[in-house]
């Protein structure tokens, strides 16, 4: 008697290792992201955290304006988050132009793609939230009382754009490099991601002693970054693509150019 299919023998090896792939990619930091996002604003973690820092800085933001925290990280980060963007453009630019870089182009494609659409998406979202920084209330020297982000604002409050982070998530965007160094340097991934996370903490800490955002503002802005890297490498990297043939071909490519 013939044996009838099953599920698992109806999809190819390679498809069930991707979904598997989609599935711990997404769900697991999500969950992540959920479980935390209920510790920190229903469970006023976040209150808890900043009023820790408040303190310690004597009940005010003391470095609000610190050149460290403003200057160096805030505007200095921001700067340097445009810089690589630049170099990462003109990069894709250049695969376009030249033969020996075309492996490159589809990997740089989503790197731009992810980290626009990350920054683009946070953007949108704190104009739509109108949550405040926590330097404008009330508990912390401020003048308006704390709204919640399922609240309804009154009108007289007037326009707020804190939540999520923008200059954390400027930083956090960068975890697209683990997905670009899948496809390009394979064995590079852990570090590019291991980078682009303390980026967005340090960034995202800086703006937390300054009273600019909760931590909850940098979580929602790192689970955005992640989100939005993951579905666009699933989305332009098929399951038929080949990983390791691009990678050979982009270390080529490199090492004539060294």
């Amino acid at each position: 008697m013939s044996q009838q299919p099953t599920s698992a023998t109806l999809i190819p090896a390679a498809e069930r290792s991707r979904l598997s792939f989609a599935g711990r990619a997404l769900l697991i930091p999500l969950l992540i992201a959920a479980a935390g996002s209920l510790l920190l604003m229903a469970g006023n973690g976040d209150q808890w955290l900043a009023d820790q820092l408040f303190r310690w800085q004597g009940s005010q933001w003391a470095l609000k304006d610190a050149w460290w925290t403003s200057h160096l990280i805030h505007k200095g980060g921001r700067n340097l988050t445009w810089f690589v963007a630049l170099l990462v453009i003109l990069a894709l630019i250049r695969s376009c132009m030249d033969l020996r870089w075309r492996p490159l182009r589809r990997p740089l494609a989503y790197l731009v793609s992810s980290v626009a659409l990350t920054t683009s998406i946070v953007a949108l979202l704190k104009s739509w939230t109108h949550m405040d920084c926590p330097w404008d209330l009330e508990r912390y020297g401020g003048l308006r009382p704390f709204i919640g982000l399922f609240e309804q604002r009154p009108v007289a409050l007037g326009h707020a754009a804190c939540f999520p982070a923008g200059h954390a998530g400027s930083g956090y965007a960068w975890v697209a490099l683990f997905f670009f160094m899948l496809q390009v340097r394979p064995q590079w991934r852990w570090p590019a991601l291991g980078t682009a996370l303390l980026v967005g903490m340090v960034f995202g800490l800086a703006q937390q002693l300054r009273g600019a955002h909760f931590a909850s503002h940098d979580l929602w802005a790192l689970a955005i970054s992640w989100l939005v890297a993951t579905v666009l490498y699933l989305w332009m990297f098929p399951a038929s693509a080949s990983i390791t043939s691009p990678a050979r071909a982009a270390h080529g490519a490199i090492g004539e150019n060294a």
